[in-house]
């Protein structure tokens, strides 16, 4: 579904990706993972039309990516999540799932100026779709709550939310458990499952290795910009080129454990 071939992307004389190249099948639950500063994050913006690469292909789907505006990736079918929690704490929770759906609204302004049939029906599609949602995450009981009075988990499940609005067949998950709980994770975990069983295909970054490995079929390792290993979470758990430059000796039997926490 998603594949980046030889990618590069430098800023100035610093090199932040370096011959990158990954392919994610579709319905699959991909993990890439990798120290603070390893480029992950970057990786994300040039999928998603925030920077231009300096080299190599981007391609969802078969088609590809570059020179496209965000929006526009959006509309083939690609979302994200960011690292830093993104909503509108102003707005209700529905409101905000339904901001998502807008992309496929195709009223013009004079049906929004004069409230017309057409723009009354597309609302109205919006929110239907924007509670179903709500629902999936379980807080469709808090669908006209604001956004601010949640707790920081029911946050990430807003965003999450969301993304799903946009009808996308790709979601990009930047951090997804960062600041959770265990219990708050294990319930995320059973969601972003779900998720995928409703035929979505998911690439995620994620520090927490026990969340890795209980979740992804195959997680890819990027180390000073470059992939070092991609593989299954068995292959990458034994790889010695991982332990030494990304987990540390000192973490073997965190790796071991998290083998066990599917």
């Amino acid at each position: 579904m998603l594949e980046l071939s030889s990618v590069s992307k430098s800023f100035g004389g610093l090199h932040v990706l370096h011959d990158v190249s990954l392919s994610v099948p579709e319905g699959a639950i991909f993990g890439l993972i990798g120290p603070n500063g390893a480029g992950k994050t970057t990786v994300f913006n040039l999928i998603t039309g925030l920077l231009p690469p300096s080299g190599g292909s981007i391609t969802f789907k078969g088609e590809s990516v570059l020179r496209k505006k965000p929006h526009s990736i959006t509309r083939m079918g690609i979302a994200r999540t960011f690292q830093n929690i993104r909503l509108f704490k102003e707005m209700t929770l529905l409101e905000n799932v339904v901001v998502g759906a807008y992309r496929h609204m195709n009223y013009g302004f004079p049906s929004l100026l004069l409230g017309l049939p057409g723009f009354r029906e597309h609302e109205k599609r919006a929110r239907e779709r924007a509670h179903e949602l709500l629902t999936w995450m379980r807080l469709d009981h808090k669908a006209n709550d604001l956004a601010d009075n949640l707790s920081y988990g029911e946050q990430r499940r807003l965003e999450l939310a969301r993304a799903l609005a946009t009808e996308p067949k790709l979601l990009l998950l930047d951090e997804p458990v960062a600041g959770m709980n265990t219990g708050e994770r294990a319930e995320l975990m059973r969601e972003i499952l779900a998720i995928r069983d409703r035929g979505y295909t998911i690439l995620m970054i994620e520090h927490d290795m026990r969340f890795v490995m209980g979740l992804c079929e195959r997680i890819a390792v990027l180390n000073f910009g470059k992939i070092i290993a991609c593989g299954g979470p068995e292959e990458i758990r034994n790889n010695e080129q991982v332990i030494e430059a990304y987990l540390g000796r000192e973490d073997d039997d965190d790796i071991e454990q998290a083998g066990g926490a599917k």
